[in-house]
């Protein structure tokens, strides 16, 4: 099954280090926050990447088209223009990177990498968040109830679109945040059905409204509740939370050994 991260974004929010790269690329341990969050799906057998690019894509593809150079010891013989890479280890992805457009908003990204999915479900999450979900419970209840679209949802008070949950995890409303809130939220780690692509009708598409607002009220949006860790990076203090959370040695989302 593909993985699609959305990571064409500004980052307005958090502008001190968006203004030289994009926000996934911004780094935790050294390592973009991009690359964490796909090798948290790796982990789970989920190796095939389609990742949604916009602003600063060049970054984006740079990382990628030097991957030994960020991840490896390299020797350079100048005078022979030969290069080594030592301990060439890599991790078994399969990485498209998409310009998906600089103003194009979230769900338009979503709807211009619609040929590289096909016809089969797929999984979908933002490029600026990590969590300790488990991914595999997450499918298995996303094929079980037979709806289009799945979203991990959590509790916590943060500023982020909001839910209405009934007892069966059927989504009855998606609207938008507000100063008040404090409820479930969206939380990213979603599982969407092909069906998904009708629902979205251009660059204009925001996918956190129109979409999501039509799925909840035909009854084909649920939640799936996560109880653990979540943390998205909006803002430098949160940066500074998971770089700390990273440096400790406990990085709750952190599930592989190198």
């Amino acid at each position: 099954m593909k993985v699609v991260i959305l990571a064409g974004g500004l980052g307005t929010r958090i502008s001190e280090e968006s203004h030289l790269k994009p926000k996934p690329m911004i780094e935790i341990g050294g390592r973009p926050i991009l690359w964490h969050i796909m090798k948290y799906y790796s982990e789970f057998g989920f190796h095939e990447f389609i990742i949604c690019l916009g602003y600063k894509q060049y970054v984006v593809k740079e990382f990628f088209a030097d991957y030994f150079l960020h991840t490896s010891d390299v020797t350079f013989d100048l005078a022979n223009n030969q290069m080594e890479v030592h301990n060439n280890y890599s991790e078994p992805w399969k990485v498209t990177l998409v310009d998906t457009g600089l103003n194009t908003m979230t769900g338009g990204r979503v709807k211009r990498i619609q040929s590289y999915i096909g016809n089969e479900p797929f999984m979908l999450t933002y490029g600026d968040g990590v969590c300790d979900v488990d991914l595999h419970a997450l499918l298995k209840f996303h094929q079980e109830h037979g709806k289009t679209a799945t979203i991990t949802t959590v509790n916590i008070a943060q500023l982020k679109g909001v839910l209405d949950i009934d007892s069966d995890n059927v989504i009855h409303s998606f609207r938008e945040k507000e100063e008040t809130d404090a409820s479930l939220i969206n939380g990213g780690f979603m599982v969407m059905n092909p069906e998904i692509f009708s629902y979205i009708k251009d660059d204009t598409t925001v996918f956190e409204k129109e979409p999501m607002q039509k799925l909840a009220e035909e009854g084909q949006l649920m939640s799936y509740h996560h109880g653990g860790f979540w943390q998205c990076m909006d803002t430098q203090r949160e940066m500074k939370k998971l770089e700390d959370l990273w440096q400790s040695g406990h990085a709750p989302w952190k599930n592989w050994e190198n």
